[in-house]
């Protein structure tokens, strides 16, 4: 009998967390290595949020939160929700968790029974596929790849659903393609879930403001199905707050109620200090924010230059968040000395250890043929990085 339950025993570690921790092991050993692996802006959280949260240890706010968030937050949540996405809630509508991944949870796990469906978009998130599997239910993906800019089709969706589909799992701005979804998309996808009332909608946002195509939407614009969409954001990206750990989800009520009831059992309230912090990221100047989706946009063209003209990578251009998915299966069955590349896994250890360069296997993401290389580092950084992973590559033969 094993010690360790089944349900834990069947998950697969983070490959982001990982690859980071692999990296560290190399600097550790005196190595420069430059960590393109983490989605994690490389900027400080705005001056403003920083001092929220000083006045608020100040103000003596260091007791138990309501589960779900202070009203006020929630409150700034649904102002929010209305000035920037013309989107009507309610503060009870609103479950506040410590960061995004939490909320995803919360929903798996209060709405998914064993065997249910869940329709994932691939490539996906790298939690997804194991939420889905911690809460029972079963993970029925949708292949995607550069003709079609990693989204997928209004028929697509249609064929993967079944009698037992419960659930739609995607992200727009999406991680790791940085694929995002036109309005005129999101309606020919709306149409199929209006033939299927009983099929809920999980969008999830975090990267809402890394967006270079403009104007975000949201698939919840639609009144149609507005009531079975549940909209999943945060802090970390847009105000670069990833260690505050804030998230937020948006629903019907009784979803809402479900997740509360949940996360009362599992974590209650998330930090009170984040939360006053956030009421300020959420309520207050957005400037910071946009200067710092400027800065993703200049490194955005400079790695897209750079990385197409290298032999051997196939590259599509994002328009959302920080990261590049570049097919690299060229390389597959190529050797440098007595390495020889099988996948994207050992591509990904050759790049760590031949030009110390951090990224993530494209399987984590549901894709063996492609890596993701994230652009949240400094210019300098990525310049480096760039001129090693061109030298290694080329050496593969």
């Amino acid at each position: 009998m094993s010690l360790i339950s089944d349900r834990i025993n069947q998950l697969e570690e983070s490959q982001t967390i990982k690859m980071a921790k692999l990296g560290r092991e190399l600097a550790e050993k005196g190595h420069a290595v430059v960590n393109l692996s983490f989605g994690e802006p490389d900027f400080n959280t705005p001056e403003h949020i920083r001092e929220a949260a000083k006045l608020a240890i100040d103000q003596g706010y260091s007791h138990y939160t309501p589960v779900a968030g202070y009203p006020e937050l929630r409150k700034a949540i649904v102002e929010k929700l209305k000035r920037e996405n013309n989107l009507d809630y309610t503060f009870d509508q609103i479950v506040c968790s410590t960061g995004a991944k939490q909320s995803l949870a919360n929903i798996l796990m209060c709405l998914i029974n064993p065997g249910e469906e869940v329709i994932i978009p691939t490539p996906y998130w790298v939690s997804y596929s194991e939420l889905v599997k911690l809460a029972e239910g079963v993970s029925v993906f949708i292949p995607t790849d550069e003709k079609s800019h990693f989204k997928i089709t209004a028929d697509q969706l249609e064929k993967a659903i079944s009698p037992k589909t419960k659930l739609f799992l995607f992200s727009s701005p999406n991680n790791p393609t940085g694929s995002v979804y036109s309005k005129d998309e999101l309606a020919s996808l709306v149409k199929v879930f209006e033939k299927y009332p009983n099929i809920y909608i999980v969008s999830d946002e975090i990267y809402e403001h890394i967006n270079y195509r403009g104007k975000h939407e949201s698939i919840a614009e639609f009144s149609s199905i507005k009531d079975r969409v549940i909209l999943v954001n945060g802090v970390s990206k847009a105000f670069a707050m990833t260690g505050w750990r804030l998230g937020y989800m948006a629903a019907s009520k009784e979803i809402s109620k479900a997740c509360e009831k949940l996360q009362s059992q599992v974590t209650s309230g998330t930090s009170s200090i984040t939360q006053r912090a956030s009421l300020a990221a959420l309520s207050e100047n957005l400037e910071p924010t946009i200067e710092m989706r400027k800065s993703f946009l200049r490194r955005r063209n400079m790695m897209y230059e750079r990385l197409k003209a290298i032999p051997g990578l196939e590259v599509d251009l994002p328009d959302g968040a920080f990261y590049f998915f570049p097919r690299v299966n060229a390389f597959f069955g190529k050797s440098n000395g007595e390495t020889l590349i099988h996948n994207a896994g050992d591509l990904c250890l050759y790049l760590l250890n031949e030009a110390h360069v951090s990224t993530v296997q494209g399987d984590a993401f549901g894709s063996d043929d492609h890596i993701r290389i994230s652009y949240a580092a400094s210019d300098e950084e990525l310049t480096k990085a760039l001129d090693s992973i061109e030298i290694a590559l080329n050496k593969l033969k």
